[in-house]
């Protein structure tokens, strides 16, 4: 089991920045892919960005590219999405998601968080 707590999230305006954390509880995230997910009210979730473990490979959404990061600090036991240049449409719930030896895809995480909330204003 790998427990994950995402904080960061928070009220913006549009152009804002912000950085979510997902910390892992008691392990490091070695070997583990890990995936940010977002859910805006009404929708379904949909993924973010992801990333292997080294940081090596790293895919976006094409909504965020450009404007978000995805990162680990150097222990491996905390993924941060950085975001900038926040819209509106940005708006959701966001969610941390990891699992062993998966390859840097959208879908199929085992472990999730239970998310943060992030409201741009325009």
């Amino acid at each position: 089991q790998v427990q994950l707590v995402e904080s960061g999230g928070g009220l913006v305006q549009a152009g804002d920045s912000l950085r979510l954390s997902c910390a892992a509880s008691g392990r490091t995230l070695i070997g583990y892919t890990m995936g940010w997910f977002r859910q805006a009210p009404g929708k379904e979730r949909e993924f973010v960005s992801a990333m292997d473990w080294r940081g090596t490979q790293k895919k976006y959404a094409d909504s965020v590219k450009g404007r978000f990061t995805i990162s680990t600090d150097d222990f491996k036991k905390t993924a941060y999405l950085q975001m900038s240049s926040l819209k509106p449409e940005d708006t959701a719930v966001y969610y941390c998601a990891v699992s062993p030896g998966l390859p840097v895809t959208t879908t199929g995480y085992n472990f999730w968080g239970r998310g943060t909330q992030v409201t741009v204003s325009s």
